[in-house]
């Protein structure tokens, strides 16, 4: 039930006027884009170019400021149908090669809902190589291959199965993602 009242179509129909707000995929996420959900979607919404700054990639993660509905409703379905209206769930809407390069914050874990998702992960204390402006693609395809086994993060691969696979990211873990499909997801952070 939950697929059917999230497909594209219905989405647009219901919130394709609404403006999102998007977010750089930088390590500090700091620039902040609102638009039309239907822009979004129509153009911004497609395989990551590998050349691209992450500053200059705009994503929908969510706002930052949850009591502004109208920023994030596109995604409220998502939180409604989960039963997770009015917590601090981010509704993430990524396009393919698209993610956030590595970055740390407190604790929190991750749903897969739609598509398939890629994760990086290192303990607080092995700091990765990579350039905070550079996206998860680009950090694949130029850095990844040059790290001694040694080096190289713990990773896992996400996709909406049968059963729902949540991960849990650690306190202060660093992480970086790489949607391979388009996708959509459900981060909460725990602290």
């Amino acid at each position: 039930a939950f697929r059917a009242l999230c497909t594209k179509d219905k989405l647009l129909a219901a919130f394709g006027e609404r403006p999102v707000r998007l977010s750089t995929a930088n390590t500090y996420s700091y620039r902040k884009v609102d638009l039309p959900f239907q822009e979004y979607v129509e153009h911004l919404l497609k395989p990551q170019d590998p050349t691209a700054l992450g500053s200059d990639t705009l994503y929908f993660f969510g706002d930052n400021n949850f009591t502004d509905t109208r920023l994030w409703a596109p995604c409220v379905l998502a939180a409604v149908c989960l039963g997770k209206e009015g917590s601090p769930a981010a509704p993430l809407c990524p396009g393919s090669g698209s993610g956030v390069p590595f970055h740390w914050h407190g604790p929190g874990y991750s749903e897969v809902i739609f598509g398939r998702k890629r994760w990086f992960l290192y303990p607080p204390d092995k700091a990765p190589h990579f350039h905070p402006n550079e996206t998860t693609l680009a950090w694949l395809q130029h850095t990844y291959p040059t790290l001694p086994p040694e080096e190289r993060p713990l990773e896992t691969q996400w996709e909406r199965r049968s059963l729902p696979q949540v991960l849990y990211f650690p306190d202060r873990w660093w992480h970086a993602t790489l949607n391979l499909d388009t996708s959509v997801f459900i981060s909460t952070f725990l602290g």
